[in-house]
Order: C-alpha cells, then sequence, then structure tokens
C-alpha cells in the first residue's frame, strides 16, 4: 500500500496535468459549474506545480532553484498586493489571494511546459550525438 501511495504521488508531480485533469473531472461529476470546477483545478494544481517545476529544473539541468521559486512568488505578491493597495480603496484579501494564486498557476504551468519541451529536445539531441 505504501508504495502504491509513493507511485501515485510520484506520478502526479511528475505529471501534474493528470491532476488537474482528474481534479476537474470530479468537479464537474459533482455538478459544479465549469468555471469553477476549472478554478478548483488550477488551485490544486498549482500547489504541485511549486514541486514539480523545481524538480523538473533539478533534473535536467542539476540545478536547485526551489528557494528562488518561493522568493520569487513573494516578490509577485508583493507586487500584486501594491498594485491593489494603490489602485482600490479597500484591500479584499480572499481576493488579492486567488489572483496571485492563480497568476502562478499561469506562470508554473507556462514554465512546466516550456521545461518539458525544452528536455525533449536536449533528450532528441543527446540521442543524435550519441548515434
Amino acid at each position: 500500500m505504501k508504495d502504491l501511495l509513493h507511485i501515485i504521488i510520484s506520478i502526479i508531480i511528475f505529471c501534474p496535468i493528470i491532476l488537474f485533469i482528474i481534479v476537474y473531472l470530479i468537479g464537474r461529476k459533482i455538478k459544479i459549474r465549469g468555471t469553477h470546477a476549472f478554478g478548483a483545478a488550477s488551485d490544486i494544481t498549482t500547489l504541485c506545480l511549486f514541486f514539480s517545476v523545481p524538480l523538473a529544473i533539478g533534473v535536467l539541468w542539476h540545478i536547485n532553484v526551489g528557494a528562488l521559486l518561493v522568493m520569487l512568488a513573494i516578490m509577485m505578491a508583493m507586487i500584486f498586493t501594491y498594485i491593489d493597495w494603490r489602485t482600490k480603496k479597500e484591500l479584499e484579501v480572499k481576493l488579492l489571494l486567488k489572483k496571485i494564486w492563480r497568476f502562478l498557476f499561469l506562470i508554473l504551468s507556462t514554465a512546466y511546459v516550456v521545461i518539458c519541451i525544452i528536455g525533449v529536445i536536449q533528450s532528441i539531441v543527446e540521442y543524435l550525438q550519441v548515434a
């Protein structure tokens, strides 16, 4: 049982799109509207992407960027908070956190896709050099 759980968690971390699809389909199955199901899926997947992106970079280039990613997220949150503070009279913390989290989803998803594409290209080039 422990090995099965380990395998499932590893698959989800290495391929967060599977988690996104599963959460979205479950949300749709329990009658959550499409946009809300998509939002819930992106919220849960963002947490997984926080582990997946540094792990993928570490596997490909042997660089540890976990701390850099956390600092980037904090800086981005500070910028979003400052912009909201300057444009609105009153900060709505819940909406601000949601906006930050969803933006992180977009950034991390894009980074993950780019890293995967670069990794595939890098593997093809290395294979062709050996052959």
